[in-house]
């Protein structure tokens, strides 16, 4: 029957979950001031939406245990979502930017040794030159000479007629005006082979000739080799011949002369000037007035200014005084045969040898005439000689020598 109230019983069961829209007030359910199943003029009785809290009042406990810990998951799932997207989330990369290096360039630093013939630091290469001999003149139409200054190694006699002569040796410097070249002697082959040097000169004496042939020296005569020699016209003959190093070499490469091989001086790493010189003046009675040396010791550079027939010994070529770092006496027999002057140079003998202001006495000795000259002290040790321009002197005897402080 239509509008009949439904019992208690029956509405607990429809009421168990009825969405709050569709429950109706019994005014509603029976019309208003209307008759019993009859619709009210307005129309049909319009439905009062019930609150989200009314509608949660209404549901059962068990039911709002169940929305309660939904809620809590999805709450909590969101929670820890946005707490993980915030710690967790990683940086975007930075971008990669190439970064220039700068590299220094380090030039390369030039590796030297110690000259075989000098002591001084030279360039590797140069020990792997010949030494070179050349006889240069001395007599007064002679001087200046050209070049001297830059020789390695100079030996000093006398040629003939108390007029002396020099054996130079170049392997470090390479001048290109060298003399004036003049003839060679027994003694000065003998000391060029001690270094397995070739010789220039211009002929020479009967002995000096017939020796450079029968000792299988490196000859380098003029005579037969015009070409790497030349005259010039500012002086007389025979006093104007000259050389250079460059055409030299021209001429030890024609016959065949390489490298040399031979047994050093020995040299200090580096010279030790005197702070109270005991030889500062050095006086070698050669023959004459013309030809005496004497050598003065100039601290400042640590070395001996030439002076010879009682005037500053010149370099024509930079008009400066020869100023040898170490300056030795070798004392040895001294002849005449004819009018050529002898030495006894194979053997042993005293010599003195000056430099940083002081003088050592020792022994020289020279066992052949391949061997080179070696020096040793009194105890029996090497005497080390300072690296630089090295001029050795024959002389007869000690009376010869003098020096003073």
């Amino acid at each position: 029957m239509i509008g009949q109230v439904v019992s208690a019983d029956h509405s607990q069961k429809y009421d168990s979950f009825v969405p709050p829209t569709e429950v109706a007030s019994a005014e509603e359910q029976q019309g208003s001031k209307g008759t019993a199943g009859s619709l009210p003029p307005e129309g049909p009785p319009k439905k009062k939406r019930r609150s989200v809290g009314e509608w949660f009042k209404a549901l059962s406990g068990k039911q709002k245990l169940l929305i309660t810990l939904a809620t809590v998951v999805v709450v909590s799932g969101a929670t820890v979502g946005a707490y993980f997207a915030f710690f967790n989330k990683q940086p975007a990369p930075a971008p990669i930017v190439a970064k220039k290096v700068e590299r220094k360039v380090v030039p390369p630093q030039p590796t030297t040794v110690a000259s075989n013939l000098t002591g001084l630091q030279v360039d590797p290469s140069v020990n792997e030159r010949p030494v070179t001999g050349i006889m240069i003149e001395n007599s007064t139409d002679a001087r200046p000479q050209s070049a001297l200054s830059q020789a390695g190694v100079v030996f000093e006699a006398i040629a003939e007629g108390g007029i002396t002569r020099f054996l130079t040796l170049w392997q470090d410097t390479e001048p290109d005006y060298i003399g004036p070249v003049r003839s060679v002697r027994p003694y000065y082959i003998q000391w060029a082979m001690g270094f397995d040097a070739a010789i220039a000169h211009v002929g020479g004496s009967p002995d000096g000739l017939a020796a450079m042939k029968s000792w299988h020296a490196k000859d380098l005569d003029q005579f037969a080799g015009a070409a790497y020699f030349w005259r010039i016209s500012q002086r007389a003959a025979p006093h104007n011949m000259y050389t250079s190093i460059a055409k030299l070499r021209e001429y030890e490469n024609k016959k065949g002369y390489g490298k040399s091989s031979f047994t050093a001086f020995v040299r200090k790493a580096k010279e030790a000037p005197s702070s109270t010189p005991t030889a500062r003046n050095i006086n070698f009675n050669i023959s004459s007035a013309t030809y005496n040396v004497h050598y003065e010791y100039d601290q400042a550079t640590n070395s001996y200014k030439r002076s010879e027939g009682g005037a500053p010994h010149l370099d024509q070529s930079t008009n400066a005084q020869l100023s040898p770092k170490v300056v030795v006496a070798l004392v040895m027999p001294q002849g005449l045969d004819g009018k050529y002057t002898t030495y006894q140079t194979i053997g042993s003998g005293q010599v003195l040898i000056f430099q940083d202001g002081t003088v050592t006495t020792g022994t020289w000795k020279k066992d052949s005439n391949n061997a080179n000259f070696s020096f040793t002290d009194a105890n029996g040790s090497a005497i080390g000689l300072n690296p630089g321009q090295t001029w050795l002197t024959a002389l007869g005897g000690t009376d010869r020598i003098s020096y003073t402080p």
